[in-house]
This record gives C-alpha cells, structure tokens and sequence, in this order.
C-alpha cells in the first residue's frame, strides 16, 4: 500500500468515527435516549467506548502519517510507537469482541444485550456501523501495515487493567443504581458474573493473541526488531 493511499484511508476512517460520535451525541434530550443513557450515561457501553477509542486511535495514526510524510522520517518514532501500542492492545481486541460478543448474544437472544425497544431509537444503518462494519475496518488495518507488538506479557496486562477498569465501572453504577448496564447481567448470580467476566477476558486476550498471528502472518518478520525488546 502506498503512503498517500495509507494516509488517505486513515483520514477517511477518522473522519466516519467523529461523525458518528457526533450522530450518537445529538438529542440525548430525546426522551427515550435519556432512558438508555440514564444511570451512568453513555459512556457505560463498550460499544460506544470503542467508538471513542476508535477515534483516538485513528486520530493518531492520521498524525502520524501527516508528521512522517513533513519530515520524511522512516525510523520508529514514538509517536509511532504510541499508535501500534494502542491498536494492537486496545483497538484491535475491543472492536473485534464488540462485533463478536454482540452479534453471538443477538442471534442468541438479542434481549440480553439488545432489545427490540432500541430500534425505535437506533436506525439499523447505525447499528450496523457500531457492531459489523468495526471489524472489516481493524481487519483492513492489520493488512494494511505492519504492527508492532509488545510483549505478551505487557499486552495481556494493559488489556487486563483496561478490562478491570470497564468491569469495575459496571459493579459501580449497580452499587449506585441497583441496575446493570446489560440485561444479561441481571440474569446471573454473584458465580455466574465472576464467571462471565473471567471467560470474556479469556475470550478478548485470545483475540488480541489472534491479532498478534494476523500481524505475524501477513508481515512475517518486518517488526522483528522491536519486538525482541521483551
């Protein structure tokens, strides 16, 4: 892929993902919006967390690709190693659960995560572009440039402090409101949540493990070099 295609997707990207920030964030005055977003706002779902996380990252690699393109610099910034850190231990496993975790649950029973009243008030294109269309786009940047991996043991543990953070985000608006932010929650006991959380760590530290065999596959030993720094 050449540079100036690289620079031209990744503003595209960045520019598709404030939109729908901003589309997300019109009318929350909206009646029924108010009771989605009551007891503990929007920021209480994963899917609009990756959202946001999505923004930043391609915010950066944008940055990334304007200050590489000015100075001309091939070398590993750290800017640069700012932008593969964040992707290869956030925005690559996150949207990849989100679309995984969601479209299993739906097809199951999509009350446990998504009810029937919520399209009403989300259109379907909208829908789609939350929990399908973020898993070509990560795909699309995995092929599109090599990544640079940490180590598994600096990767798994990020993941698993920015897991504990929305784990304990969630204790704390039922500790406060007395209602979980999924129905699904609702539905388990005290062993089933402890056993649900663990499992969904199991499940994104496997995809960040997959992604980290996507990267090696398609660019064999390219980033070999910062990688031995384990």
């Amino acid at each position: 892929m050449t540079k100036t295609f690289t620079c031209l997707y990744h503003f595209l990207v960045l520019s598709w993902y404030i939109f729908l920030n901003y589309y997300i964030a019109q009318d929350e005055t909206d009646e029924m919006k108010s009771k989605i977003f009551a007891n503990g706002g929007k920021w209480k779902y994963v899917t609009l967390l990756n959202m946001l996380l999505q923004t930043i990252f391609y915010g950066v690699a944008c940055l990334d690709d304007v200050l590489k393109r000015i100075r001309g610099r091939k070398d590993m910034t750290f800017l640069t190693a700012f932008r593969d850190l964040l992707f290869t231990t956030l925005a690559f496993p996150i949207s990849t659960f989100v679309f995984l975790a969601f479209w299993m649950l739906f097809l199951y029973n999509r009350d446990l995560v998504y009810p029937e009243t919520l399209d009403t008030v989300i259109p379907a294109w909208l829908n789609h572009a939350m929990h399908t269309f973020i898993l070509p786009i990560t795909l699309t940047e995995v092929i599109l440039r090599p990544h640079s991996y940490p180590s598994k043991k600096t990767g798994l543990t990020l993941l698993a402090a920015g897991s504990i953070a929305y784990v304990s985000r969630i204790l704390w608006i039922y500790l406060e409101t007395g209602t979980w932010v999924y129905p699904l929650l609702a539905k388990l006991s005290p062993v089933g949540l402890a056993a649900f959380f663990s499992l969904s760590y199991i499940f994104i530290a496997s995809i960040y493990l997959l992604g980290e065999k996507l990267n090696h596959w398609k660019w064999g030993d390219m980033m070999q070099p910062q990688k031995k720094r384990k």
